[in-house]
């Protein structure tokens, strides 16, 4: 599955997002998802699932937990793939920068 078709999806993209604020449990990424998105459990383990065989999570065994993790190397493709087109956004970001410079002396 390509990375992009990976993040198109919003559950997969807020398990990451849930993700990557350190490592959780399958039972605590459940319980959010399952608020968030009106999902079951079953449904969670799925997405769990494609991100772990897409390479985007790691998970491992703590007792009877299993618990998930990002894993950065799918995410630094998709920053290079996005590089030729920073050029679009940063011109307009470093303008607004300046443009807020100049707003805090003349205020």
């Amino acid at each position: 599955m390509h990375a992009f078709d990976v993040l198109g999806d919003p559950v997969r993209r807020r398990i990451l997002e849930l993700l990557a604020g350190g490592e959780q449990s399958s039972g605590e990424v459940v319980e959010v998802i399952s608020r968030e998105f009106g999902i079951g459990q079953p449904a969670v383990s799925m997405q769990l699932k494609v991100l772990r065989e897409s390479g985007f999570a790691s998970v491992r065994a703590a007792g009877r937990r299993r618990l998930y993790a990002i894993d950065s190397a799918p995410l630094a493709q998709v920053d290079a793939w996005l590089a030729p087109f920073r050029r679009f956004w940063e011109q307009r970001l470093d303008a607004l920068e300046t443009e807020l410079r100049r707003g805090r002396r003349g205020g």
